[in-house]
């Protein structure tokens, strides 16, 4: 697979985990963080529904 076909990462440089282990810029927890590198593309866009939904719910 190519780099290009990749799943991108969240990522917006503002990594600080809150109180319930969730990033506040990209709103991954640590364990998807950690384990993103090693995800299919399959299991990064599960992650990134998670994401949507976290970052919704943060907006409230």
């Amino acid at each position: 697979m190519k780099v290009a076909d990749k799943v991108r990462s969240p990522c917006v440089s503002i990594c600080a985990l809150d109180a319930g282990d969730v990033c506040i810029g990209c709103h991954r927890t640590g364990d998807e963080i950690i384990r993103w590198s090693r995800m299919t593309n399959d299991e990064r866009r599960d992650v990134l529904v998670q994401v949507a939904r976290r970052e919704a719910k943060a907006a409230l």
